[in-house]
């Protein structure tokens, strides 16, 4: 496709892919879009490895790195400050709950689990200024054409960073007053990402904020490239995303059936089976409103014996952990445990039929992308 955003970013399609799996990164961008890795649950040593992976194996096409650094976080920690201090404020009662409901499903709270980022006490603390500046530091030691961030406007340093390394830096919004800012603030390309989404979204539909941000950027006398996003899982989507204005669609719960993902398979035959209905917006991951699968895990945060969530950062340290307990327990074949799974998925869930590769998923959107295209031409011959 020849446009401005595909010209500068050294892409074929304007299909961007957001995800926390370097395969599905590698995958995507190999074969004409845009793969986008989701660097936020990281620590700085672990996205070393996961970027010289992509590196090694993306054969030289381009793909970004997406961050989350919060504008509004109710605790900020010190710099050094780690996930074991942080984890330090997590209420008692907060942490029995989780053991609880851990047993419930046969699952020992007390498990040894693998390290991450969430999932390691020694590690910093996920989302903060600090922190995400060691991400950053990374990141711009590789070859990445794009850099982006959720929750509100980006750091100066990122956008300052970003200039002189000669790359755009995106930003997520939900609402059209969000973009007036972003636009403000000097960001190149607006993700306007609609309530559909999994992960962290607002409440104002896709099919709405779209034209919103695209008319409020244009009375700016903005040319910022907006992306369309909230829901999108084919092509004829994307044509529709673009055809309000949009120069291209960013997706994400589109990746989490492919067989790259890094999603389990559990998961992956829950998406299968689920209608758009099942999922739903909770702070049960986070502390933040996220869109995820409705499980027994999201129910039991919803329940009248719930002590309630806890902001961020300390929702992820408290739920990070006790995800990866449950996954292990699933895998060693505790079925009881199936119910608790959970992740982050948007309502174009209703849209999976099976598992594909990320290559048939790609080519897929570009042959419904064209022929949305041609029935438009169509409809406009007849006027």
């Amino acid at each position: 496709m020849n446009s401005r955003l595909c010209t500068t970013l050294g892409i074929d399609f304007p299909l961007f892919a957001f995800s926390h799996c370097r395969d599905v990164v590698a995958a995507v961008s190999k074969a004409g879009g845009f793969g986008v890795f989701g660097a936020a649950s990281f620590s700085p040593d672990e996205l070393e490895t996961e970027l010289r992976w992509i590196d090694a194996h993306i054969d030289g096409r381009p793909y970004g790195v997406d961050l989350l650094i919060p504008e509004n976080l109710a605790i900020r920690t010190a710099a050094g400050t780690t996930a074991r201090d942080a984890a330090a404020q997590i209420p008692e009662q907060h942490r029995r709950f989780v053991a609880d409901l851990l047993r419930r499903f046969d699952i020992d709270p007390t498990r040894p689990i693998a390290s991450t980022a969430l999932a390691n006490a020694d590690a910093p603390v996920p989302f903060q200024r600090d922190t995400t500046e060691q991400l950053m530091d990374v990141a711009f030691r590789h070859p990445i054409r794009l850099i982006a961030n959720a929750l509100g406007v980006p750091p100066p340093s990122m956008l300052q960073r970003a200039r002189a390394h000669g790359i755009p830096c995106a930003a997520l919004v939900g609402a059209k007053e969000h973009a007036v800012r972003q636009a403000g603030a000097g960001v190149d390309i607006i993700v306007a990402q609609g309530t559909e989404a999994g992960g962290h979204c607002g409440e104002v539909s896709t099919m709405v904020l779209i034209p919103e941000v695209v008319r409020a950027l244009r009375a700016m006398g903005s040319t910022i490239p907006v992306l369309a996003a909230g829901g999108i899982m084919t092509g004829r989507q994307m044509a529709a995303g673009m055809a309000m204005g949009a120069a291209g669609a960013w997706t994400g719960s589109v990746w989490l059936a492919t067989s790259e993902a890094e999603t389990s398979e559990v998961f992956r035959e829950k998406m299968v089976a689920a209608r758009s209905r099942d999922t739903l917006r909770s702070r049960c991951r986070t502390g933040k409103p996220a869109r995820q699968l409705r499980s027994a895990w999201t129910d039991a945060w919803d329940a009248p014996d719930s002590p309630g969530t806890l902001p961020m950062p300390l929702q992820s340290l408290l739920s990070g952990p006790a995800m990866k307990r449950i996954d292990a327990a699933v895998a060693a074949g505790n079925d009881k445990a199936r119910a608790l799974v959970n992740y982050y998925v948007g309502q174009g869930v209703g849209l999976v039929q099976d598992v594909r590769s990320c290559r048939a998923v790609v080519q897929d959107f570009m042959t419904e992308f064209a022929e949305a295209l041609e029935d438009l031409q169509t409809l406009a011959a007849g006027l």
